[in-house]
């Protein structure tokens, strides 16, 4: 028999056991007991807002506001790669390094960028982009911070080596962006995404040269690190949780070999590549040497008015998404390749030729180029992007390696034969460059399925588009721009068809029969 004393014995053990602390979790730490920070931000960068929630019966429509974020998101990323051109001389006087030391900052950010391209984007074809675009983003931003304090000239070109290494997420988002809007609208949504690429490039030039000459350089560093920042949060709210193309995984080493198999099996990326690489090359080329230009007699420009000249590729940039919409979403890609082309090979040699003398040759071919590049890489990625759906990062990894490359060769070319024989000079090898572009458009046709002739027809309409799309049906274009307003109109449609058969039998009730003989 318990004695009365045991049961308060009892229930002070109880107590006591209760109060204790809780057993160890093996790895998993309750809300209760806190949880670390590397978990919470796990966390945080996992978590998807329920309006950006993957649903396969109810898929994302792919609004202009969205494509209007991409586009912001490309524009002040790629940016990153160019603020410190116009203000090279400032960087090695406040480091207190020569120009030979100081070239190292935009060389290594040119290497990493190309170590991101091959490196990096081949994963977008492995994970979900959501959580790696985040990650890509937050380590960018956060690593900045480092470039906008330091003063030790080492650690700003390893800083720079690395951010540029992960700003690759604009060309993570234009596969997310063939994933996501409809074909018929796909050519005017890359156009936008783009134009923002295009954009950053130039933009970064005249922001970190005008604010570079009235405040200190550091300013355009912090400026970009805000701007990073803002784009993370917008990202975390708005961008869509859109699957892993490859759900069962693939072998990294494979993807990276899966990139040059691509080239054997596909004639239509490998003519893409070959253009791409000429007309890059000419883009670089004009905007490095026109700085010697315009530098020079007869014009003697100061670096701003010269940084100002940006301006012109930004208004040229304007057209891009309006003749998308109207011309490449409706024609085969390749036909707009070819007049692309043909607007940049005019500009070149109109500014090659008279630029010598006049201002007005530079202005036009800034405008033109940029206008004809942007027009044939639009084109060049729309006909691309329908290739391998699953493997588009690998695809687009492919395409900007290619650019890049030309990117390379076309400053390399450019500054040599200007130093050898001035403008001309280097603006004819240009010229040769876009005439060998038209030679890789003209040698394969846009319904040819091998690597050289015309086969299968001159037909200037898409063909894969059904009728009444490559006929310019704007109904059904608008219908099918997003699935949840597709859907919203056919209910508005038959509501409103039964409202006027209800009207109309009200009518014939209520009428004579001569006004229903009338009709």
């Amino acid at each position: 028999m318990s004695s009365p004393t045991s049961k308060p014995s009892s229930e002070s053990s109880t107590k006591e056991d209760t109060s204790a602390p809780p057993a160890p979790s093996h790895g998993y730490e309750s809300p209760a007991a806190g949880q670390s920070i590397r978990r919470k931000f796990y966390l945080l960068i996992n978590y998807t807002p329920k309006r950006c929630r993957y649903n396969p019966e109810k898929p994302f429509g792919f609004s202009m506001a969205l494509n209007l974020l991409f586009g912001f998101a490309a524009t002040f990323t790629v940016a990153n790669l160019y603020y410190n051109h116009p203000i090279l001389n400032k960087l090695a006087d406040d480091f207190h390094v020569n120009q030979e030391r100081v070239s190292l900052i935009p060389t290594l950010a040119q290497a990493g960028y190309a170590g991101g391209l091959l490196c990096l984007c081949p994963l977008g074809d492995h994970f979900k982009r959501r959580p790696f675009v985040l990650l890509l983003v937050w380590f960018t931003a956060t690593a900045w911070i480092g470039l906008c304090i330091t003063d030790s000239f080492p650690i700003f070109i390893f800083l720079t080596f690395l951010t540029s290494l992960t700003t690759v997420t604009p060309q993570l988002m234009l596969p997310l962006v063939g994933d996501l809007a409809p074909p018929h609208r796909r050519a005017s949504a890359l156009s936008i995404v783009v134009s923002g690429l295009l954009l950053g490039i130039l933009i970064a030039r005249v922001l970190s040269g005008v604010l570079t000459n009235f405040t200190s350089w550091r300013n355009i560093y912090w400026l970009a690190l805000a701007l990073q920042y803002l784009i993370l949060i917008l990202l975390w709210f708005f961008l869509p949780d859109y699957p892993s193309t490859n759900p069962d995984g693939l072998n990294y080493f494979k993807m990276l070999w899966s990139i040059i198999s691509m080239l054997f099996k596909h004639p239509v990326l490998v003519q893409a590549c070959l253009v791409g690489f000429c007309t890059s090359s000419t883009f670089t080329s004009y905007w490095t040497t026109l700085t010697f230009l315009l530098s020079s007699p007869p014009y003697d420009y100061s670096s701003l008015t010269i940084g100002l000249f940006a301006l012109i590729g930004i208004f040229a940039m304007c057209f891009g998404p309006p003749y998308s919409r109207l011309v490449i979403d409706k024609i085969v890609p390749l036909y707009s390749v070819i007049f692309g082309e043909f607007i940049c090979i005019t500009g070149i040699i109109i500014g090659t030729y008279t630029g010598t003398f006049t201002v007005a040759g530079s202005i036009i071919q800034a405008f033109m180029i940029d206008l004809g590049l942007q027009t044939s890489q639009i084109a060049n990625r729309t006909a691309i992007y329908a290739i391998e759906p699953k493997a588009r990062n690998r695809v687009n990894t492919a395409y900007m390696v290619s650019v890049f490359c030309g990117q390379l060769v076309g400053t390399s070319v450019g500054n040599t034969l200007y130093a050898r024989g001035g403008w001309i000079r280097s603006g004819s090898a240009s010229v040769g460059f876009i005439g060998l572009a038209l030679v890789f458009c003209f040698a394969k046709g846009p319904r040819e399925k091998g690597w050289v002739g015309w086969r299968g027809g001159w037909g200037i309409r898409r063909t894969d588009l059904g009728p009444n799309r490559s006929s310019g049906n704007q109904d059904e274009e608008k219908a099918a721009d997003d699935p949840a307003d597709s859907a919203i109109d056919d209910e508005s449609a038959r509501e409103k068809t039964l409202n006027e058969m209800a009207a109309e039998a009200i009518r014939q009730e209520t009428q004579d029969p001569k006004p229903k003989e009338e009709k």
